[in-house]
């Protein structure tokens, strides 16, 4: 769902111009540009066997279903080069975006100097996330080489890994997922897509 951002917002219009002139930058491999947005998950089981598919009909589900537990998807994704990579976590706090940003420079990206990174403005999505996870020297060691931009409030369809998000969820997790072991090797499917 999109929110139709206020008249004339400075706000809007700024934060706007500055997403779109990191994505009108020429391709850097030494200074990529990744993209990275997170969504939650309802972890579904079924509570009966589902009745198999027939000529002309779909498989049928019963409307009964067992809550088992959430998980978030992180999703990143380098526009130019065509990567993309899904992490499955238990949560999604300051401390759980803050590991995966880790990750993302110390392995994805460990021969960049800097990095620089498109994504919405979640309240955990600040550099002060990585300070609330590691040792100072750690933090700043991490900061020194994370370059954020934030899409606009009521403006994350900028950000082009939650459009990736949505496409993945569309094309492969639009059913009943009962847990994470599933979830993780659908998602791992949809960034072969």
């Amino acid at each position: 769902m999109y929110v139709i951002p206020p008249e004339k917002s400075a706000e809007f219009v700024s934060n706007m111009e500055d997403v779109l002139e990191i994505y009108h930058r020429p391709y850097d491999p030494n200074c990529p540009v990744i993209c990275m947005d997170e969504q939650p998950i309802q972890l579904v089981k079924e509570t009966r066997l589902p009745l198999p598919a027939k000529p002309g009909q779909p498989e049928a589900h019963d409307y009964e279903y067992e809550r088992n537990g959430t998980a978030n998807i992180f999703m990143f994704t380098e526009p130019l080069s065509g990567w993309r990579k899904t992490v499955v976590s238990e949560r999604r706090t300051s401390v759980d975006w803050a590991t995966e940003i880790k990750n993302l420079l110390d392995n994805d990206y460990a021969d960049n100097d800097k990095v620089i990174l498109v994504c919405d403005q979640l309240n955990t999505h600040k550099l002060a996330s990585l300070y609330e996870a590691f040792e100072p020297s750690t933090a700043r060691r991490l900061v020194e080489r994370l370059e954020i931009h934030h899409t606009p409030k009521h403006g994350s369809w900028l950000n082009i890994a939650e459009n990736e998000l949505s496409a993945m969820t569309r094309q492969c997790l639009a059913r009943r997922i009962p847990d994470r072991e599933t979830l993780e090797q659908e998602t791992t499917a949809g960034c072969d897509l």
